[in-house]
């Protein structure tokens, strides 16, 4: 049985499908050709572009923008004012966050288009990962990643450009 809550204020574009237990708040965009898969949660002001998956169990807690042609893999977590770019992949259990050491919200992060980033990556508030970067797994990226740089550790530093 499909029990999915949908705002009648979210606006769903065309051959978008859904798993089940997904929750849709109002102000939600979802744009042509996506799939949602189940258990997800995209709260109030999230905006997902044309032709992404949206793996089980993503999250994001609001006011977050996904481009077009997007993979965002289960378990992954979108903090408040995340921004990703066009054609990224996003491995599963990603977590980006958007508060300071005194808990103010700063914003979450910036990723530009063309990104990888690996398996329980985690973002601080407020970074910047350039176009055609690539986060290796399991890094803490707490610094601006330059365009096409490769990055990982914790803390994430840089291991060498890409290509």
């Amino acid at each position: 049985m499909e029990t999915n809550i949908i705002s009648d204020k979210a606006k769903i574009g065309k051959n978008v499908t859904f798993g089940s237990f997904c929750i849709i708040e109002e102000d939600v965009i979802i744009g042509d050709n996506t799939v949602i898969k189940s258990f997800v949660e995209l709260r109030k002001g999230t905006i997902i572009g044309e032709n992404c998956y949206i793996d089980s169990r993503v999250t994001s807690s609001g006011n977050c923008t996904v481009g077009n042609n997007v993979t965002i893999r289960y378990d992954s977590i979108l903090a408040r004012g995340l921004q990703i770019g066009d054609n990224t992949y996003i491995s599963p259990k990603m977590m980006s966050n958007n508060l300071d050491t005194t808990m103010q919200q700063i914003g979450g992060a910036n990723i530009g288009s063309d990104v990888f980033i690996g398996t329980n990556c985690v973002l601080q508030h407020g970074i910047e990962i350039g176009n055609n970067s690539i986060l290796g797994s399991m890094s803490f990226v707490t610094k601006d990643v330059p365009e096409g740089e490769v990055w990982f550790g914790i803390p994430a530093k840089f291991q060498k450009k890409n290509g």
